[in-house]
């Protein structure tokens, strides 16, 4: 009896740790994709006020 006991005792920890890493990989995931699209929208601002400020640099006839 104490056997099965310490067998479904093990089975719930278990399905407790299983759930935990299943929610911390998603929470890094997730954090990865936020921080990935906030890289994605610098870049592409940075890369439009570059081409802004060449565009001025070559208008300019003096």
């Amino acid at each position: 009896m104490g056997r099965i006991l310490m067998i479904a005792a093990l089975a719930v920890v278990g399905f407790f740790v299983i759930g935990w890493l299943i929610g911390f990989v998603f929470s890094m995931l997730k954090w990865v994709l936020i921080i990935g699209v906030l890289a994605v929208a610098v870049m592409g601002v940075m890369r439009l006020t570059r081409s802004g400020a060449s565009r001025n640099k070559d208008s300019d006839y003096s």
